[in-house]
């Protein structure tokens, strides 16, 4: 069933026969999901942006309580941005769920409430991405769209044995071009939901059971053995890494801490007073602090170390932190650095916080 170098576009009794194999495939071994059994194009829009950079049994319960504290695009708009990121706290990539929120009032203010019914209206919302806006296109409006994530990618790519790179401007239209052609007229929502579960079931990255494929017969890299080699990805991932001393300035029940501005990561999350090192700082004296205020409070307080150190990791990122407690006495009259406030225990339990801050304050039994 691959492509020939000068044509490339599958004929139509391939398309037919593909269609046909796909679709039966996935009616016996699709997974039952809740986004799956609605045409809602607010709940497949949250479904989707929670299962970017997210596996489903990850996003599930998210899913879950997203749906039951906000039923309609109405509600989530409402909300307060701080309630948002706290229901979203531990999923990670949190600009997704600012993104989302500002996409809910979007909704709300410019279209009434409603979806736009098609893959290109819906590109003008803020954070949906070609592939999305062809998720919800299909799967709410039945708009014959391909959606073409990276599952798809691998399927289009072994399947029909497309060897340019996946990241490359070239790439992409080659791939748009089978794929346009391949999406079915008559049942583009079943089409995609196939396509996409395909790829995360059967057609999977690493070792994929290629003798229980049902294209095995027709398959390009099962014949050429180029399971390992396909989909082609050229561009290497840069990583990022950074040393980060973190001060829990406490003083009775209260903790210090401040949202988190700019265009750093956890951004609109709370965190403690942070100072980054260009190197690992086993130690305060080793930190270079110009922070006349804060430099007052580490003569006033009482400093001890957590004895541990965390390593958390973001896709471009890799972080090196260590904590202090830094405990003032009640008597003290003191000023705090720019920006921070103290909050007592139920504030600081309800403030959305980075998973890493959170699981620190669980470790060391305060929340």
């Amino acid at each position: 069933m691959h492509i020939s170098e000068n044509n490339m576009i599958p004929d139509d009794l391939e398309v037919l026969d593909f269609n046909r194999r796909l679709k039966s495939w996935y009616l016996e071994n699709h997974r039952p999901l809740p986004w799956r059994e609605t045409k809602d194009p607010y709940k497949i829009w949250l479904s989707e942006v929670i299962l970017q950079q997210t596996r489903v049994a990850q996003g599930m319960p998210y899913y879950e309580r997203f749906t039951a504290q906000y039923p309609t695009v109405f509600d989530l708009a409402a909300a307060d941005e701080r309630d948002v990121l706290r229901l979203w706290q531990g999923l990670g990539y949190y600009s997704r769920a600012r993104n989302m929120h500002f996409t809910a009032r979007q909704v709300v203010n410019d279209y009434q409430g409603k979806f736009p019914e098609s893959a290109e209206k819906l590109l003008k919302l803020k954070g949906l991405g070609q592939y999305t806006a062809a998720a919800i296109a299909s799967f709410a409006f039945d708009e014959a769209v391909p959606a073409i994530d990276g599952n798809v990618y691998r399927v289009m790519s072994r399947i029909f044995g497309i060897q340019s790179d996946m990241l490359s401007n070239e790439g992409k239209k080659e791939f748009a071009v089978v794929a346009k052609q391949l999406v079915s007229k008559e049942d583009p929502a079943t089409y995609n939901q196939a396509m996409i579960e395909f790829g995360a079931l059967q057609c999977v990255p690493a070792s994929p059971n290629c003798m229980a494929c049902i294209f095995k017969d027709s398959c390009f890299a099962f014949e050429h053995q180029m399971q390992g080699q396909l989909p082609v990805k050229i561009k290497k991932l840069t990583v990022k890494h950074r040393f980060l001393s973190y001060f829990i300035i406490k003083q009775g029940d209260k903790l210090a801490m401040h949202e988190r501005r700019g265009r750093d990561i956890w951004k609109g999350l709370y965190d403690f007073y942070l100072v980054e090192s260009k190197f690992p700082a086993t130690t305060p004296d080793s930190l270079t602090i110009s922070d006349v205020v804060f430099e007052n409070l580490l003569k006033t307080g009482r400093l001890t170390e957590i004895p541990k150190v965390y390593s958390h990791i973001l896709t471009h990122q890799r972080l090196q932190v260590w904590f202090w407690w830094l405990e003032i006495p009640e008597t003290e009259r003191i000023d705090l650095p720019h920006g921070m406030a103290f909050y007592n225990h139920e504030e600081v339990e309800v403030l959305p916080k980075p998973i890493l801050i959170d699981t620190v304050l669980r470790e060391e039994n305060y929340l």
